[in-house]
């Protein structure tokens, strides 16, 4: 190549690397988007409650940063809504309207919302 073509190839090369990156995406967001499509931030008492629904499965990150597992129970008509438990704590409802239970006592979980992805810190 000649110093001018070289030259002349250059941006043509350069766009090439931009567009090649733009098309690789960074797996570890991709993966955090989508975990967040079903995950739901609530308040439980005031205080936050995180619920991710996976597979037959609501993985809880109660107040405190206990995580709890609870298995779907099976419910009869869709106006049933959803019902989870793993034999001493339960997960009810439809939609964004769960009530968390605990030691026999049903509390409405408040302001549930889809769970958004913070950006990194800088």
């Amino acid at each position: 190549m000649t110093r001018l073509s070289a030259r002349a190839a250059a941006p043509a090369l350069a766009l090439a690397a931009a567009l090649a990156l733009a098309a690789c995406e960074n797996p570890q967001k991709k993966k955090e988007e989508e975990l967040a499509k079903n995950t739901f931030a609530c308040q439980l008492n005031g205080e936050r409650f995180i619920v991710r629904f996976v597979e037959g499965e609501a993985r809880v990150l109660l107040p405190g940063a206990q995580r709890v597992t609870l298995y779907q129970i099976p419910s009869v008509g869709a106006a049933a809504g959803v019902r989870y438990s793993n034999g001493n704590l339960e997960l009810r409802g439809r939609g964004t309207e769960l009530v968390f239970i605990a030691d026999n006592v049903p509390t409405p979980l408040r302001d549930c919302e889809p769970y958004a992805v913070l950006p990194p810190a800088k």
